[in-house]
């Protein structure tokens, strides 16, 4: 066996260094006058096992590919991605072994080549440069057979000089990619590991007298309304801005009336740099952010972060995002009420931070750093951040991430990292930064004494803990200057509301405590997109993959499944309601006095961009609508606005108000009429009202071995109902309390006490049994059947008295009655009843919460209304199968065939007799659900599975987080509820 001797160096991917013959960190800019040249495109590629395992006689300009095992692959890409090897997926694990800074012997490597000529009009003179944005985890580049160097440092760019080997034509450029490096140690990202070159790669032309770097300072003085702009250039130079007449030498300070820029008013000025080499437009957004009094403020007001993590991903190519999926990311963050990014964790495209100048979010830019692996060693044992070999990379990566990303006026906090522990190198990386660029606050969440952060950050902080925080009462810290320092600062949760599968759940109250205490300035929901990657069955069925569906020999499972978006960009359940719950407008109202309560909060706004529009509805019919005048109102006003009369109808049921503020006029992310905000409110002179319950107009009467009750048939043994006006049901309605667990209801493997789905197993609720105890014909007519509903081995159970009754109109009621027995430990996933119907009945009806799904602490975003879809729409296709789909709210749903599928099966509608249900139609059990582990295991059957629950567990964010609050759990107790049944005509 070979041992390499103590003086042997590492090689270049296994030293801590960032590497080697790179150009110094610059800003980046989309264009100038400067020739550049795109080099994406189709390159050659070979992928080898190991770091050494080919030659480099690739790099030779008259190689001979044809010899060796080559291929092509697109870049930007991973080509991992492009059918040579395959990712792999783990959270906070390192897939190999951990030596810092060793990587493995199994190292695959890929070599890519490109040929390329340069323009015919390329300038002459000057220099050029070769510029990378991001190769993952290390590289060595070579040009025309010439060695120019290695760098790591996977999400930042690194140039290299090569105008002194290019050429007119045949340019040979050659790179070695080495997936595990050094590097690796700092890139523990909870994603996918992609190696490639994901990013372009440029060949930029720098004449003679270009600016090699430019620092634009746009500032802006509250008090006075005035712009301070100060742009630092190496060159000589003039800066013009037409629009504001200014023309000033660079380094000269200019004060100007300027509109300010803002997440919300993102105005950006179109100005140039000129010196006598380029000429380089600039786009410049006055604004001062800061850290003053204990609080972050921009330009001057206190902001509220509405954010959202977001990690670079499309399922197709992975990190490497193109700039309409950009764009198309932002118009959906903005539609949906996000004001904010956290670059998680590393610096994005930089084109997505030009995208923010321009339409309005608030970003804090993180490093691209990131040891969490360390977490399971003994005090972080060998944390890199902790090391003084790794310092040089570490302030290597602040700095690239700094000097690229400094003139982005949405840029409003520099991130050093995340979760790394703590160590004398991050306080290296920040003492760094604030030297550099002081206009900017720092922020770092994983050290506990903030000694190197300008805010008090938490991830999954409990409501109880944001409160404590707000009110300034949290647990001290025993270092007295510590403790003086953390409470001077404002609080921020960096992550909060997991995001994964079903959920995230309790986001209202999060919003509430954030609009309550001054300190808590909101937060960043983790996170953006599910990481879903396409894959087929073996029979072509497609669906979307997750870590172990590779191969993968560690790996985290579904955890990389955790957004506000699908896989294919389709927003989720938990985006609808996050963008209800942080709207910037609050409409709240009192019918009875005649009045709505409009809340502007908005942090820079007024009302003048909305329009208002009001809706009266009976039974979810429209009986009337108009508009509202609502007044200009300041950010954190409020004021009284009367409604109109409500209207006269002959209309019978409950009348519902609604008033919604939607954009007067297009903007650059949503067109005019966008709903921003609404809020709905019951006519309190039109309240609902229910069926009465009471005897039975018809007497039920034993006919052999049914009973006949009105139009049902039941079963005499067993009470089952089994047909309705000659609709045979596939299973009469019976007690439910399992649901397929949800994300969150799994918890965390790694924290006992949030597995709630273990200990309802461990219980046996889903396996519960029916004993039938009694069958009875009352004298009131009623058929009453008793039961007792248990799990096996268990002594806990469920007392139900089903008590039905039947009207002389052809109607069925059935009056549940659940009372629990023993001492229950756990709370019930689920209470209600299940049937079982025809599954030719395949388009729902319903009058209640919609459109989409929604639970106890999830239904911010449902609005009563009459709502329609087929029973296939109201599944929501989480990447994992779980519990979904439910209606809150619903005071009738109706099950019909689909329009044109001649099924000829009657309809059934349903109606809450008491208090509103849940509401659940799919083509699957439960169990068939809970056994899936991806979409194609969820095969339709012949039955569609309905489900009306009186009660529903709440959903929480513990797959990461709290779990639901105390008051959204469905503890058992005596529970009564009812419902009516009654057939449908077959149209």
């Amino acid at each position: 066996m070979h041992t390499r001797p103590k003086d042997d160096p590492l090689p270049y991917y296994e030293q801590p260094s960032p590497g080697s013959g790179t150009l110094p960190a610059r800003a980046w800019y989309a264009a100038s006058d400067a020739a550049r040249l795109s080099l994406n495109g189709t390159w050659d590629f070979r992928l080898s096992p190991t770091a050494e395992g080919a030659d480099t006689g690739f790099t030779a300009e008259d190689a001979d590919l044809t010899a060796g095992d080559w291929h092509t692959v697109t870049v930007p890409g991973h080509w991992v991605l492009q059918g040579h090897g395959a990712p792999a997926y783990t959270n906070v694990s390192y897939p190999f072994p951990v030596d810092p800074p060793r990587a493995p012997t199994e190292n695959p490597t890929g070599d890519h080549r490109h040929v390329f000529d340069l323009p015919a009009d390329w300038p002459a003179g000057g220099d050029t440069v070769l510029r990378f944005d991001g190769v993952e985890s290390c590289a060595r580049v070579w040009l025309n057979g010439r060695e120019l160097g290695t760098f790591q440092g996977s999400r930042l760019p690194h140039e290299f000089a090569v105008g002194h080997l290019q050429r007119p034509r045949g340019n040979v450029l050659a790179v070695r990619v080495h997936q595990w490096s050094a590097g690796s140690y700092l890139e523990d990202q909870d994603m996918w590991w992609l190696p490639g070159i994901f990013r372009d790669v440029t060949l930029l032309h720098r004449p003679e007298q270009a600016p090699t770097d430019f620092f634009t300072h746009a500032g802006y003085d509250h008090t006075t309304g005035e712009g301070i702009l100060r742009v630092e250039c190496d060159r000589a130079g003039t800066v013009t801005v037409p629009e504001l007449g200014i023309e000033v030498p660079t380094g000269e300070e200019v004060r100007v009336p300027v509109q300010p820029w803002s997440a919300e008013h993102p105005r950006l000025y179109a100005g140039e740099l000129t010196t006598a080499g380029e000429r380089i437009p600039l786009r410049l957004g006055f604004r001062t952010v800061g850290v003053r009094d204990g609080l972050f403020k921009a330009n001057g007001r206190r902001i509220l972060f509405r954010g959202v993590n977001r990690h670079e991903f499309h399922p197709e190519t992975g990190r490497a995002v193109d700039e309409a999926t950009m764009r198309a990311d932002i118009e959906l963050m903005k539609r949906h009420n996000i004001n904010a990014v956290r670059t998680s964790h590393y610096p994005p495209h930089p084109a997505f931070l030009d995208l923010c100048d321009e339409l309005g979010l608030w970003v804090i830019d993180e490093a691209d750093l990131e040891t969490h692996g360390f977490c399971y060693f003994p005090d972080w044992r060998g944390n890199p951040v902790a090391d003084e070999r790794w310092t040089p990379a570490l302030i290597d990566r602040a700095r690239r991430m700094v000097e690229r990303d400094k003139n982005h006026p949405s840029v409003v906090i520099w991130s050093l990292g995340n979760e790394c522990g703590a160590g004398q190198g991050l306080s290296a990386m920040a003492a760094w930064i604030r030297e550099r660029d002081p206009s900017r606050p720092l922020h770092y969440e994983n050290d506990s004494t903030y000694r190197d952060s300008d805010f008090f950050s938490r991830m999954y902080a409990s409501h109880e803990e944001v409160e404590r925080i707000g009110q300034r009462a949290e647990e001290p810290l025993a270092d007295p200057e510590l403790e003086a320092h953390r409470a001077s600062l404002p609080f921020l949760l960096c992550e909060y509301a997991h995001a994964m599968g079903n959920g995230p759940g309790g986001l209202s109250e999060y919003q509430r405590l954030f609009e309550t205490y001054e300190r808590c300035q909101g937060g960043f929901v983790w996170e953006w997109i599910d990481h879903g990657l396409p894959k087929r069955t073996a029979d072509g069925r497609p669906y979307y993959a997750y870590g172990g569906d590779f191969g993968e020999d560690v790996h985290d499972g579904n955890f990389v499944c955790d957004g506000l978006l699908f896989p294919d960009r389709t927003p989720s359940p938990g985006l609808i309601e996050y963008k209800k719950v942080i709207e910037p407008v609050r409409i709240t109202g009192d019918s009875a006095a005649g009045t709505i309560t409009v809340s502007n909060g908005h942090d820079f706004l007024g009302l003048a961009h909305l329009s208002f529009a009001w809706r009266y509805e009976v039974e979810g019919e429209l009986i009337a609508s108009g508009w509202l005048t609502v007044p200009e109102l300041a950010p954190g006003a409020s004021v009284d606005v009367p409604l109109p009369a409500a209207p006269d109808t002959a209309a019978a049921g409950e009348g519902f108000w609604t008033v919604t503020a939607v954009l007067s006029a297009d903007t650059a992310w949503a067109p005019a009429g966008h709903e921003v905000a609404w809020g709905q409110f019951p006519d309190a002179a039109r309240p609902r009202t229910t069926p009465s319950a009471g005897a039975s107009a018809v007497v039920a009467r034993r006919e052999g071995t049914t009973v006949a009750l009105g139009p049902a048939v039941f079963d005499a043994a067993s009470g089952e109902l089994r047909s309705l006006s000659g609709l045979t049901l596939h299973q009469g309605p019976r007690l439910d309390t399992w649901r397929a667990p949800t994300d969150n209801d799994e918890g965390m493997e790694w924290v006992d006490q949030t597995r709630l789905a273990k200990r309802w197993r461990d219980l046996g609720l889903d396996r519960m049994r029916h004993r039938v105890d009694a069958v009875e014909l009352a004298g009131d007519g009623t058929f009453t059947v008793r039961t007792r509903v248990a799990p096996a081995a268990a002594e806990v159970g469920l007392a139900t008295v089903y008590r039905w009754s039947a009207g002389e109109n052809g109607e069925l009621r059935l009056d549940v009655e659940v009372t629990p027995q023993g001492e229950w430990q756990v709370p019930l996933p689920r209470l209600g009843l299940r049937l079982g119907l025809p599954a030719g009945l395949g388009l729902a009806r319903w009058y209640g919460g919609g459109p989409g799904e929604a639970y106890p602490d999830t239904r911010a975003a449902a609005r009563i209304g009459r709502w329609e879809a087929t029973v296939d729409a109201l599944h929501t296709p989480y990447v994992r199968p779980q519990e979904n789909g439910a209606r809150a709210d619903v005071r009738w749903a109706e099950l019909r065939a689909l329009p044109g599928t001649g099924s000829g099966a009657a309809g059934l509608r349903l109606t809450a007799g008491g208090q509103p249900l849940y509401f659940t139609a799919r083509r699957w059990s439960t169990q068939e659900l809970d056994t899936a582990t991806h979409a194609p295991d969820l095969t339709p059957g012949g039955t569609v599975w309905v489900h009306l629950d009186a009660g529903q567990h709440g959903i929480g964010s513990q797959s990461c987080g709290p779990g639901p609050l105390p008051r959204y759990h469905l503890t058992p107790e005596p529970t009564a509820f009812s419902v009516v049944l009654g057939a449908l005509d077959e149209g």
